[in-house]
């Protein structure tokens, strides 16, 4: 598991470090690893340490002394450094002082045929896009920007920018992750351990071996009722894929049961035989969770699935048409006890949360969350998931190959299979958005090695390819 921190819960954690070891110490040993995992960079890069070309652009924080030290570690090595200082007067003087007697050059810009930039301008505690200077020297960059935790200019909490910013291939961080590294374009992470005692956070992601634990595993006594039985309120005679692909979905999620109540049933059982269909949701049997929304429409007929579903009570997962229906009638969501997952795009948050979601989308799916009562999976290419009054949970899908149409109607027959088979409803949610990015991805590079353009089908043929390799 993944855990995220504010600038603040650092800082709080360095604070008795900071206390018990000497002058400097805490900020020699990250730029120490900072070293470490550029002088592997400038290997992979290069081939060498020795006689490779740095160029430190250095503010006037405690980033600024992370890369100037981490450059004088690098000098020690047989590297040519040098550093571009923004603001002299108020540079790190004991890293300045350390970096000159190494024999690393202060310049004005960057020299030609530098191997490689580090990045040492803002850290987690600025905001804003870079000022002028810092951005006419990072204009004329051509060389690999290595950043020192966070790429200059890029929001540490959104990972927003709105101008001018670094754009880093690899950035190295201290202590514990932050919501940027998840949520901003940081290009290749890596997390150096200074000796921070970190609480758990409320902001988490799933890692591969999180979401193994949770997937369903048959046991020897468990039959096709005990692993859970989902049922798929979706589709309609305009558009029978959305049943097809949802149904098929929470076929291939878990080994239990699908039922489908609806009048696409003909379209699925020619695809999933397996499935039980029955024309309403009445006389569609046991079940113990609803999908409801792909493809539905909003007119009556979709209005009585939710209502029917709503009115369970079993979970539910609610998407798509279903979620336009709910944004005129919230009041059905506002007393349910049973879970609720709602998995809006940025247009159906707005129409359920009465603006867009912004740059701070892990702040909209809280809010949203909390206001209703419910799950909120916010679909992006990180996904968010929030808890009401609960942890949130990021997904960084890496690419967007799930963003095709009918790729939603997949994830929503995904998770309601997990909330059927008794999962958390944010952990199902969570759990689903993980698969789902890598069954898009494996789609990508089916035959391979090449990725190519995919579809909601391919998709859904790579689920169950995702989940065995896990």
């Amino acid at each position: 598991m993944r855990h995220y921190y504010t600038a603040d819960q650092i800082r709080e954690a360095e604070a008795p470090l900071l206390a018990t070891l000497p002058g400097g110490a805490l900020m020699r040993r990250a730029a120490y690893g900072l070293a470490s995992v550029i002088a592997r960079e400038l290997i992979v890069l290069t081939g060498a340490i020795a006689g490779r070309r740095i160029c430190a652009i250095v503010g006037s924080g405690d980033n600024g002394g992370d890369a100037l030290w981490a450059a004088t570690f690098l000098r020690r090595r047989g590297a040519a450094a040098s550093a571009v200082l923004l603001n002299r007067d108020r540079t790190h003087p004991m890293a300045l002082n350390a970096f000159t007697r190494a024999g690393g050059r202060i310049v004005e810009t960057i020299p030609a045929a530098t191997d490689l930039v580090i990045d040492g301008v803002v850290g987690i505690s600025g905001s804003g896009p870079l000022r002028p200077d810092a951005a006419r020297i990072f204009a004329d960059v051509a060389a690999p920007v290595v950043a020192v935790d966070i790429p200059s200019g890029i929001d540490v909490w959104t990972g927003a920018t709105d101008g001018p910013h670094v754009d880093a291939a690899l950035t190295v961080t201290f202590g514990g992750l932050k919501p940027v590294h998840a949520l901003g374009d940081c290009g290749r992470v890596e997390l150096v351990d200074i000796g921070l005692e970190l609480p758990s956070a409320d902001v988490l992601e799933f890692e591969a071996a999180d979401v193994r634990a949770r997937w369903p595993v048959p046991g020897p006594k468990d039959d096709k009722y005990s692993q859970g039985v989902t049922g798929v309120l979706a589709g309609s005679a305009t558009y029978p894929g959305a049943a097809v692909l949802c149904g098929g979905a929470a076929v291939a999620a878990t080994s239990g049961m699908v039922r489908y109540a609806g009048s696409a049933g003909q379209q699925v059982l020619s695809q999933w035989p397996e499935v039980i269909a029955a024309p309403t949701a009445q006389a569609s049997g046991r079940v113990q969770a609803w999908v409801v929304g792909p493809g539905i429409g909003t007119d009556d007929t979709g209005a009585s699935a939710l209502m029917f579903a709503l009115s369970s009570d079993l979970p539910v997962i609610v998407d798509a048409d279903a979620l336009t229906i709910l944004a005129a009638h919230p009041d059905l969501v506002v007393k349910r006890a049973a879970p609720t997952v709602l998995t809006p795009h940025a247009g159906e948050y707005k129409r359920l949360a009465g603006s867009e979601p912004g740059e701070d989308r892990v702040a909209a799916a809280r809010k949203l969350a909390d206001r209703m009562g419910v799950t909120v999976l916010l679909k992006g290419n990180v996904t968010v998931v929030a808890e009401p009054g609960g942890p949130v949970y990021l997904n960084p899908a890496g690419q967007s190959w799930a963003a095709t149409a009918g790729s939603g109607d997949v994830l929503s027959g995904m998770i309601g299979a997990l909330l059927a088979a008794g999962l958390p409803a944010g952990e199902a949610a969570a759990a689903a958005a993980f698969v789902h990015a890598r069954a898009a991805n494996l789609s990508a590079l089916d035959p391979g090695p090449n990725p190519a353009p995919t579809s909601a089908s391919r998709i859904l043929a790579h689920v169950r390819s995702a989940i065995a390799s896990l």
